[in-house]
């Protein structure tokens, strides 16, 4: 397997995160960001390139499209054993992405104050960082994804040692995910479930 070249962190809980990145950044891997978590990043002296600088296009709709980009699921679900997929990246200037570090909007936490709104509950239903965060784990014989700040340490003994993860880490970090994402998901099913229809408000057209 090939060192890791790139990552990409995005995260609510940005616990450890500069420290992370940093040692990353030691490794010489670039480091990709949205956001605020860009700006942890940059206050930590650390060299980040803006998402929307990697794409050539910008945020957008407020903030819900970011991530979801060619550039950005190409770069992590290209099989880098496949030659086919070795030149449609190359022809369309996709870079890899070998690090995926995301977690999600705060949907549960969100939800539990009385006063939540829909439209605040609604915004709160995160679409960039489970899409993110299922492409790596689909790929995890190349990407490595992490949920957990955790699993910071490991990653970080594994990328030192061989330039790369392990394969058994890069399965148990896949599983991770897609226990995380099915819980998160089941918790906005339930949410929904509990609203009264006749109680939301027109459509909007």
């Amino acid at each position: 397997m090939q060192k890791a070249e790139r990552a990409l962190i995005s995260l609510t809980d940005k616990d450890g995160c500069a420290a992370f990145a940093g040692a990353l950044a030691g490794l010489g891997i670039e480091l990709l960001s949205t956001g605020g978590t860009a700006g942890v990043l940059r206050a930590a002296g650390l060299r980040v390139v803006e998402i929307s600088d990697f794409t050539g296009f910008p945020e957008m709709l407020d903030g819900r499209v970011k991530t979801l980009h060619p550039k950005v699921h190409g770069g992590i679900l290209f099989r880098r054993d496949n030659a086919e997929h070795q030149r449609q990246c190359l022809d369309n200037g996709i870079l890899p992405i070998d690090i995926v570090a995301v977690n999600l909007y705060a949907f549960r936490e969100t939800v539990a104050d009385p006063a939540c709104t829909l439209d605040n509950a609604v915004e709160h239903i995160d679409i960039g960082g489970p899409t993110l965060l299922r492409a790596a784990a689909k790929n995890f014989h190349d990407v490595t994804v992490i949920v957990d700040p955790a699993d910071y340490p490991q990653v970080l003994a594994e990328l030192k040692d061989k330039g790369h993860t392990e394969l058994e880490t890069r399965f148990r970090l896949a599983r991770k995910v897609f226990a995380l994402t099915s819980a998160y998901d089941a918790a906005i099913g339930q949410w929904l479930d509990r609203l009264d229809p006749a109680s939301l408000p027109g459509c909007r057209d």
